[in-house]
């Protein structure tokens, strides 16, 4: 079989069993990609239960800066025995399977068209660990050395990897440097290397970090002046609770008193936790809640008593497989609509779409000064993939001489120079965003109690239908003036050279850029848009009011973002072209070239140039 050369253009996937401590070994391999200077991205694939299902450790490489998942593997590293016929069927035609062969493969998963590697990882730790669970242990670190080695991976960087990754625990050390050893001396003694798919150290990485949505998140709040965190627990949001807690312990405790300058609550479930977080920012405080989409249904009721009675709110949803329970560890972009018109009633609700953790860490940022500014909820609209898997991304980076934009909110000087009767729902400037005063601010002036039913612009409780819709219509132009401050979309071109436009938004954007260029090479060019918010911007409208065919790239069955582009924007529906995947995975470039070239076919000759 002629074996293709591959050098920094690889998909390895590992098969392991949960709870086995795969997942740190197979971090660590990754890190040591990174450390190489080359461009990698990897994504752990796990079950909702605490051990024993299967879960996949999928590290993409890419000298060229391609990070989306991509279709077929390269190497797959198989020691789980329950999935056996599925990862076989997985490795693309001259690929290589490596698996534990202290038993022998049965001829069943036997192709022709695939290379097998045989290497005794179970029999290398039972004759070098006493202890069971050791065995099962450095079986991980003994693979992630042969493998290594086959592929070419700098053993000393590996090193570094597993000192810093014990660097607490350094009696671990020397242990897993065995192991190591073990896998390496394997390969070298018995079998050819490396590989014709392997790697080679590069120089693209500087100025890069890897580091997963969640901890960017959690920065981004603490950098945004959020003291107050309320939340319930749920994946794949409560890693950014947890990165809240351990840095507000670094960055948020007073150098004088040792006192904590924050509070992190865990509350009883998800509509608690918002009520905690609408309680502390109408007292003043900066405050969000992190959650998933079953969790925005709960918290349905407190999210429609922000909108109506103004109080700032952030809000991060990590999207998840649903509806219902759904697949709780798979990724999606399902909660578009449900998000964006929360609450019953009419309601609308600004969203953040960040993808990468860099727009993460910026975006958490901007929700609060948007909340503060607009006096609503706002939404950072994050996903599985992005939140709980590391990514390379560009630094976070913070101006000490940034200002937080708190909006309109009343001194007690304020107060007193007022000419007019103070009015909580007056809209006075014109953009319909009234002024609010902070409890305590005057002692007798002000507004200090607020509801969720019908009211003036007096805040008095009314049931006359003409100021009820003076007020819902004033919050209607609050919208139209959210549209002037929220992020604007970003472009792949200088200016609009087809007829076609392919818009995209959050973690699409990885697969769809390289579908760019895949079908670039054959011939078809489009223009590109990235959506980084809702409500629409004036440039996304320009953008879609001036091709003939808009292709939407999104992860989820309904085409719900097609759907909200539909109702907000009143588009011809024959304009809008869906391309969507949701099966719980990242789509993948492959998927997103057949498809338009699939369906530009239709309109290739009345649509590109």
């Amino acid at each position: 079989m002629s074996k293709e050369v591959l050098i920094n253009d690889l998909v390895i996937r590992f098969s392991n069993v949960n709870g086995t401590g795969s997942a740190s070994a197979n971090d660590m391999f990754a890190k040591s990609i990174f450390r190489m200077g080359i461009p990698v991205t990897p994504k752990n694939i796990f079950p909702s239960n605490i051990q024993g299902l299967p879960t996949w450790y999928e590290v993409r490489i890419n000298g060229k800066g391609y990070l989306g998942r991509r279709e077929g593997i390269d190497i797959l590293l198989a020691v789980n025995p329950q999935v056996l016929r599925r990862d076989v069927d997985s490795v693309r035609p001259g690929g290589y399977f490596i698996y534990d062969n202290s038993k022998q493969l049965h001829r069943e998963f036997i192709r022709d068209d695939i290379n097998y590697i045989g290497i005794p990882m179970i029999e290398l730790a039972m004759a070098n660990y006493d202890v069971p669970r050791l065995q099962q242990l450095f079986k991980n670190i003994i693979y992630v050395g042969a493998i290594a080695t086959l592929i070419n991976v700098d053993v000393e960087v590996i090193k570094q990897v597993i000192s810093e990754q014990f660097e607490k625990k350094k009696k671990l050390i020397p242990a897993n440097f065995q192991a190591l050893e073990l896998g390496i001396n394997y390969v070298k003694e018995h079998l050819d290397y490396p590989l014709p798919i392997r790697v080679e150290h590069m120089d693209e990485n500087k100025d890069k970090i890897l580091i997963d949505g969640n901890t960017a998140t959690a920065l981004g709040a603490i950098y945004a002046g959020a003291t107050i965190m309320a939340w319930y627990p749920i994946t794949p949001s409560t890693s950014i609770a947890k990165a809240f807690e351990t840095y507000c312990k670094k960055l948020r405790v007073d150098d004088e008193t040792g006192k904590n300058n924050y509070a992190f609550l865990q509350a009883e479930d998800e509509l608690a936790a918002i009520g905690m977080v609408i309680g502390a920012t109408w007292n003043g405080a900066r405050a969000f809640t992190s959650t998933s989409g079953p969790g925005v249904s709960l918290m349905n009721e407190f999210i429609g008593l922000s909108y109506f009675a103004e109080i700032p709110v952030v809000l991060i949803n990590v999207q998840r497989g649903g509806p219902s329970t759904g697949m709780p560890t798979r990724t999606q972009q399902a909660d578009i609509l449900s998000s964006a018109y929360a609450s019953h009633g009419d309601t609308k609700h600004v969203l953040l779409f960040p993808s990468t953790p860099a727009e993460c860490f910026e975006h958490t940022v901007q929700a609060f000064d948007l909340a503060d500014r607009l006096q609503t909820l706002v939404m950072v609209i994050s996903d599985l993939d992005l939140g709980m898997n590391s990514h390379l991304s560009p630094p976070m980076n913070w101006d000490d001489d940034r200002k937080y934009d708190l909006g309109k909110v009343l001194s007690a000087e304020d107060l007193d120079s007022l000419k007019t009767q103070f009015g909580r729902y007056n809209d006075v400037d014109g953009d319909a965003i009234p002024y609010r005063t902070i409890p305590g601010t005057h002692p007798t002036k002000g507004s200090f109690f607020t509801r969720g039913t019908s009211h003036d612009e007096f805040a008095k409780y009314t049931e006359l239908g003409e100021v009820y819709v003076r007020n819902v219509d004033r919050l209607a132009e609050k919208w139209e003036t959210a549209k002037d401050l929220i992020p604007a979309p970003e472009f792949y071109q200088n200016e609009d050279e087809s007829t076609v436009g392919l818009l995209f938004f959050g973690t699409t954007t990885y697969a769809a850029l390289e579908a760019m260029d895949l079908i670039e090479a054959e011939g078809i060019n489009i223009d590109s848009m990235r959506v980084t918010s809702f409500p629409f911007h004036a440039a996304a409208v320009e953008f879609i009011e001036n091709h003939e065919k808009i292709v939407v790239v999104e992860q989820n069955r309904d085409a719900q973002f097609r759907s909200l582009l539909l109702n907000e924007l009143n588009v011809n529906p024959n304009k809008l072209i869906s391309v969507v995947n949701y099966d719980g995975m990242p789509i993948t470039a492959d998927l997103i070239a057949r498809t338009i070239k699939d369906k530009l076919l239709i309109v290739k000759s009345a649509s590109l140039p």
